[in-house]
């Protein structure tokens, strides 16, 4: 319909990605000494207040308080700081870059991303380099002739220009819950790779391709993958959730779920989403989710959520839970199969 070509013509338009760099500073304040020792014991926490002010710091003093002086009306500005966690006696405005622990002196390991404790000073932190971060989306590109061939052959074989089609390719890929339950499972991959005419598949992969090429040399090649994979297979089950009846074609909910995607990954780096223009766009094809008919509202709901909880685990929880190698992968993979299972399980 005209209403679902405009939606789809929006998503070409790409946000202008801004990347903001926020440090944290920290006050200080340098309590008067009346004695040598006094000045001396000082000296310490001033250091700690000094590099706590560098921009590699996330931390700040606590509370401040104001204490009366003995014999005196004047009252000495006391800053409450936390303590490092090997040495409680010792305060400190510094924390580890890493984990967040704070962190004394004695404690602290120069990095190139900042100071850290002893533990985390002594892992390894991938590092993705200029090089890799310019590579071709090559996983968006096959995804693209996939879906370009798909409807090229639904074309040869008689479908129609617009609209769902009566080809065998329609016939045997579309998803319905009746299909599902027949045994047909493939039908919730796909779904995702046939279209209902070519204006469908036109913006469908002018969208894929704006956000393929701006998110998958970020994250790269086997996380984008990933993502999209969930993200369909989400997609597919919250269709047949919300639209029990309806056959359900498109690639929509995959790319609602690259979109939310984005979204984490901007504040994985600190970047805030509606600046970044991300958001926005969300929230824009979201009202037209809602008020457009003909739209699949499970699917794009569905692939919105599987895109976000994919990369809410590879860039929020796996660096918090410090899961290495093949884990935050296989966290990922999980929430594919729960989604094929549920899909099952109400068909």
């Amino acid at each position: 319909s005209l209403h679902e070509t405009f939606l789809r013509c929006l998503m070409w338009y790409p946000p202008l990605l801004s990347v903001h760099t926020f440090f944290a500073a920290t006050g200080d304040a340098t309590p008067p000494s009346a004695t040598a020792a006094a000045a001396k014991a000082t000296t310490p926490r001033l250091v700690s207040l000094f590099i706590g002010a560098l921009p590699w710091s996330i931390s700040a003093p606590n509370v401040t308080r104001a204490i009366p002086r003995a014999g005196s009306d004047a009252t000495d500005i006391v800053i409450s700081m936390e303590v490092c966690y090997r040495h409680p006696g010792r305060e400190t405005a510094v924390s580890c870059s890493s984990c967040g622990r704070p962190i004394c002196t004695d404690c602290m390991t120069t990095t190139p991303v900042g100071m850290r404790c002893p533990e985390c000073a002594r892992e390894k932190t991938p590092v993705r380099h200029l090089r890799a971060a310019t590579e071709a989306p090559t996983v968006t590109y096959v995804l693209l002739g996939i879906n370009v061939a798909v409807e090229l052959i639904s074309l040869a074989a008689g479908g129609a220009g617009s609209g769902l089609g009566t080809d065998a390719i329609h016939r045997d890929g579309e998803l319905s819950r009746a299909t599902i339950a027949h045994g047909d499972v493939w039908r919730l991959v796909t779904s995702g790779f046939i279209h209902a005419g070519l204006p469908h598949l036109l913006f469908n992969m002018l969208a894929l391709f704006v956000l393929g090429t701006l998110i998958e040399p970020v994250v790269g090649r086997f996380r984008f993958a990933l993502i999209y994979g969930v993200s369909l297979l989400c997609g597919s089950f919250g269709a047949l959730l919300l639209e029990p009846n309806a056959p359900v074609v498109g690639a929509s909910g995959a790319i609602f779920g690259l979109l939310s995607a984005g979204i984490v990954v901007l504040r994985a780096r600190g970047i805030n989403p509606m600046q970044s223009g991300l958001g926005f766009w969300l929230l824009l094809n979201l009202l037209f989710t809602f008020t457009t008919r003909g739209i699949s509202i499970g699917g794009h709901l569905g692939g919105l959520v599987g895109g976000a909880l994919a990369a809410i685990v590879l860039y929020e929880l796996a660096p918090r839970l410090r899961l290495r190698g093949p884990a935050p992968a296989v966290v990922v993979a999980g929430l594919g199969a729960i989604a094929v299972a549920g899909s099952l399980a109400i068909s």
